[in-house]
């Protein structure tokens, strides 16, 4: 279902414009992030909704610079908005789709990379758009520098099992991997809203870790 457009999001977005980027400028960008962030690793978040995990994790760690992709045009100005308010400088909102991401980021530019609760696209016939098909974990393995690492949340079973075998056709390699995460040794370090809205309602918490070295 397509979001009815809050009618004063122009002027607002208009408002966080430098924490904000969009598809037709980031070309501009690639292989000169270290400009917009000097001196920080790079990590960047496919569908940041609006952005309790970036934002946070732009808190905890000063020495990176985030980059928060989100495609719907209402909902990317929240994340850039706190960034703002946050007076948080390594922290930059894109507004744009994941299937440019090779025409924004340089090969290995790209030190960490994060998927949280990304959407299930339930229907097999639309399983090419899940952002861990292996057509997008090809695009992941040539953004990721040498040492560098994908961490997947979800809490849809049938994705998470879906999205071990893709990994598995792509040959990369399984780091770290729990279907509870919450009851797990593994450091979680900021809930999104998804997932502390699921694990209130019992819901496991997937997870996995993986390397394309």
């Amino acid at each position: 279902m397509r979001l009815r457009k809050k009618p004063w999001i122009e002027t607002a977005m208009a408002e966080v414009r430098g924490k904000t980027l969009f598809d037709s400028e980031l070309d501009k960008f690639k292989g000169r992030w270290q400009e917009v962030f000097p001196g920080r690793k790079l990590c960047l978040e496919i569908g940041c909704g609006k952005g309790r995990f970036v934002i946070n994790m732009a808190r905890l760690h000063p020495e990176c610079g985030f980059v928060a992709v989100e495609s719907q045009h209402d909902i990317a100005f929240y994340p850039a908005r706190d960034a703002l308010a946050a007076k948080l400088e390594n922290v930059r909102v894109v507004h744009a789709y994941a299937e440019g991401l090779l025409e924004w980021f340089a090969e290995g530019e790209v030190h960490q990379l994060y998927l949280n609760f990304s959407d299930p696209w339930p229907k097999t016939r639309h399983a090419k758009r899940r952002l861990t098909h292996r057509k997008f974990l090809a695009v992941y393995a040539k953004l990721l520098a040498k040492g560098g690492t994908l961490r997947f949340k979800t809490d849809n079973r049938d994705l998470f099992e879906f999205t071990l075998e893709e990994i598995e056709a792509v040959g990369a390699r399984i780091l770290t991997l729990t279907r509870d995460l919450h009851h797990s040794t593994v450091v979680n370090e900021i809930q999104t809203e998804y997932e502390e809205k699921f694990s209130a309602r019992g819901n496991k918490i997937y997870f996995v870790e993986i390397a394309f070295e």
